[in-house]
């Protein structure tokens, strides 16, 4: 059985490599049947020199795509065989140009027939097939300089691991959590404050009795994130969200915005018109997610917090 009908799409890369190492195979014995003394990884270098001429080792590798050491090593490879020239005469002495010696434009020259039939068997190809890979490779190309496979498959992840959080309201039996959460992120970048103690000593008390919210994020059953929307004593703002703080090991499962929507979704439920909060700008993470939920940055008010520095609202 093909281990790739097995495998599926998780193998892509294996069997493009296998595909690859296919035309290089048939690209050596493309070459032996025109007698031309070419190694195929080479082609891309000569195919520029070729074309455009003498360049810089740092214009080839932009031009083709591959890292300057590795086309060293090429132009190396390609000098030992006689067909090319480095550290020839530039009008700024600072670039090393590359370029053809005799034997290589003579190669050249014998090159224009195989490139004719070498298009012509690929052009057959492409008709004999249902998709045009020529095409496809293009828009991979394209889709993947927009955003990485890597890139993508932590997006995956994310979203999977998120499906596995939920969000509860508060009971007794978080207190501890609700506590050591905020703490840790607390300590590691601040100091904690009058404040803070009052309010994780007494969340009951000073959020709940009041007419907030404290949400926790639960993963695989285990409290993992917390957050509270707080009652507003004064006349500026309706609620304040306060307190969001996600374990480390449990962060780029989208905690923070699950746990950020359920108090905005509390807060329209409670009939406020605003909510408001405070942070700071160290805290890049924060305030990406911030402006995600849709905080605006904004003149802010006297603050409890020493640590505080910027000031943020939404809109409901």
């Amino acid at each position: 059985m093909n281990v790739f009908d097995r495998t599926g799409k998780m193998a892509l890369g294996s069997r493009l490599r296998v595909l690859t190492a296919k035309f290089t195979d048939d690209g050596a014995g493309i070459y032996g049947l025109y007698d031309i003394k070419l190694v195929p990884k080479w082609f891309p270098v000569f195919f520029v020199l070729s074309e455009d001429g003498e360049k810089t080792v740092t214009a080839i590798a932009s031009e083709i795509g591959h890292s300057q050491p590795s086309v060293t090593k090429i132009i190396k490879e390609m000098a030992a065989a006689g067909l090319v020239k480095d550290n020839l005469k530039a009008k700024d002495k600072r670039k090393n140009l590359v370029g053809l010696t005799p034997a290589g434009e003579a190669l050249n020259a014998k090159m224009k027939e195989l490139y004719l039939d070498v298009e012509g068997a690929v052009g057959n190809i492409i008709s004999e097939a249902t998709y045009d890979l020529w095409e496809a490779v293009k828009e991979w190309e394209f889709l993947l300089e927009q955003k990485s496979l890597l890139r993508r498959v932590q997006e995956q992840k994310k979203a999977r691991e998120s499906k596995d959080i939920r969000i509860v309201p508060y009971e007794p039996q978080y207190k501890a959590a609700f506590r050591s959460l905020n703490e840790e992120w607390i300590s590691r970048y601040f100091e904690m404050e009058e404040s803070d103690y009052r309010t994780l000593d007494n969340p009951e008390e000073d959020i709940l009795s009041k007419g907030g919210k404290i949400f926790v994020a639960l993963y695989q059953d285990r409290p993992v994130g917390v957050c509270a929307l707080k009652k507003a004593g004064n006349a500026h703002y309706d609620y304040e969200m306060v307190k969001m703080a996600v374990a480390p090991e449990a962060r780029g499962k989208s905690i923070g915005l699950l746990l950020g929507n359920a108090i905005i979704n509390a807060a329209r439920e409670l009939g406020a018109s605003k909510i408001y909060l405070e942070g700071n700008t160290i805290l890049k993470a924060s305030i990406g997610l911030y402006q995600k939920l849709g905080f605006r940055k904004i003149a802010g008010y006297p603050s409890s917090y020493k640590r505080v520095n910027i000031h943020m609202e939404l809109e409901l």
